[in-house]
């Protein structure tokens, strides 16, 4: 499942919306806003938008960990609008029946969401 949502990203309902029947693991990785990414100014928060085609985006990195690891579900979210210090920008969660394909499919998914040409952010600093 992808989702794209402007309201915050709730860990406990994230975690219900894995399928997890046959899978002894899952994974799920939060990416927060932080207060210093090493500019001159702490941020005060992250601005993201999402061109046309960012659904689809995520099917197709979906898709890439479904393709390369024994995985029961997958679990994609990105959040828009402007975040703030502490507030979760993405999920990526993976369910399988082992854990080494779990946690590689989780940590490729990160990289992934990160890439994403469909995202466009500009961070805001604190006066």
């Amino acid at each position: 499942m992808v989702i794209i949502t402007d309201t915050p990203i709730d860990p406990t309902s994230a975690y219900g919306l894995l399928s997890k029947g046959t899978s002894g693991s899952i994974v799920l990785h939060y990416a927060v806003v932080k207060q210093d990414a090493g500019n001159s100014a702490p941020t005060a928060c992250i601005d993201y938008r999402f061109d046309a085609g960012a659904i689809e985006e995520l099917e197709a990195i979906s898709a890439e960990l479904r393709q390369q690891w024994q995985l029961e579900d997958v679990l994609l979210i990105r959040r828009e609008g402007c975040l703030g210090v502490g507030e979760i920008i993405s999920l990526a969660a993976a369910s399988s029946p082992n854990s080494e394909d779990a946690f590689s499919a989780c940590r490729h998914g990160i990289a992934r969401l990160k890439k994403m040409s469909t995202v466009h952010k500009r961070e805001k600093f604190v006066e």
